[in-house]
């Protein structure tokens, strides 16, 4: 007979997601820098672009070669994945997550809308589902002129995917409006905490 209860040491895993934008990135790096009782650790992502710098494979990401991307999609391996280029392809693969979870990590992935959803409905309680929102559209557009990091035509395109990827808000287990940056860290520490029953 199998016993599918869940160990007390096996991890958890917490999805967030956001337009770009929402401070979604800043949030994750706040929960895992200041509440080390959280235990968490990154999915680590494998994608088919070449290293940058000095990122090393295994550690920021497993890198692939497209060709070897596609034969994993082809056997199911994943359980998100994406082409954003043709060619160039993210995705999070099944066997990582379970063997983060297995060492008693709670896994923690940032990603897009779609990935998200994806995530939420393969491991369904085993996961909670956080959607970062900005106070507005407005605000976001502010946001990403004072970055100063990208052309006008790019922020639009930016918003024009924003005001698609904030439909999806209600598919999330819980939605925290990014208005004031302390009080978003807050309520996301508490949620997962919750979550994690600490």
């Amino acid at each position: 007979m199998q016993d599918n209860t869940q160990t007390p040491q096996t991890g958890r895993l917490i999805i967030f997601s956001a337009p770009s934008g929402s401070g979604k990135s800043t949030i994750v790096n706040y929960l895992m820098k200041e509440h080390p009782e959280l235990r968490l650790a990154f999915s680590i992502s494998c994608t088919s672009r070449a290293p940058r710098g000095t990122e090393r494979h295994g550690v920021e990401y497993f890198f692939l070669s497209p060709e070897e991307f596609r034969a994993r999609i082809a056997a199911g391996e994943f359980l998100e994945y994406e082409e954003v280029y043709p060619g160039r392809f993210y995705g999070t693969l099944k066997s990582q997550v379970e063997s983060q979870a297995a060492a008693g990590q709670n896994v923690v992935f940032d990603v897009d809308v779609k990935g998200g959803c994806t995530i939420k409905q393969y491991y369904g309680n085993r996961a909670l589902s956080v959607f970062i929102q900005p106070p507005s559209v407005e605000a976001l557009r502010q946001r990403l002129v004072g970055r100063a990091t990208d052309a006008p035509e790019v922020i639009e395109q930016r918003l024009a995917k924003a005001e698609y990827e904030l439909t999806f808000a209600p598919r999330f287990d819980c939605v925290i409006v990014n208005d004031n940056l302390t009080q978003a860290e807050d309520e996301a520490w508490r949620l997962v905490s919750g979550f994690l029953n600490l």
